[in-house]
């Protein structure tokens, strides 16, 4: 299963899950950085959101549950594509500031 199909429910959902942080790009990374999504975690930024969606769960569910069936490469290069989105986005921020 390709990456974006694996996550595009909870990106869908992402400015929302993440709206209380600045570093949404650790915030996946700490997600996906185990063999096993870390639902701890995910509950953890569920909480800090004055209302939450059944939706939002239910992809946040579903996306944990095909993150766990993914052999350890398909993991793996889903983390890597995130750290070069998050060095594309750093890059593209300091840029834009001149």
């Amino acid at each position: 299963m390709a990456p974006r199909t694996l996550l595009a429910p909870v990106r869908a959902h992402a400015k929302t899950l993440f709206a209380p942080t600045d570093e949404a790009h650790i915030e996946w990374l700490a997600l996906v950085w185990g063999p096993r999504l870390d639902r701890v975690h995910a509950l953890g930024l569920l909480q800090r959101l004055p209302q939450v969606a059944p939706q939002l769960l239910q992809a946040l569910t579903d996306a944990a549950d095909r993150f766990d069936s993914l052999a350890g490469a398909e993991q793996q290069h889903l983390r890597r594509l995130i750290l070069r989105h998050r060095s594309r986005w750093e890059n593209a921020a300091c840029t834009a500031s001149f």
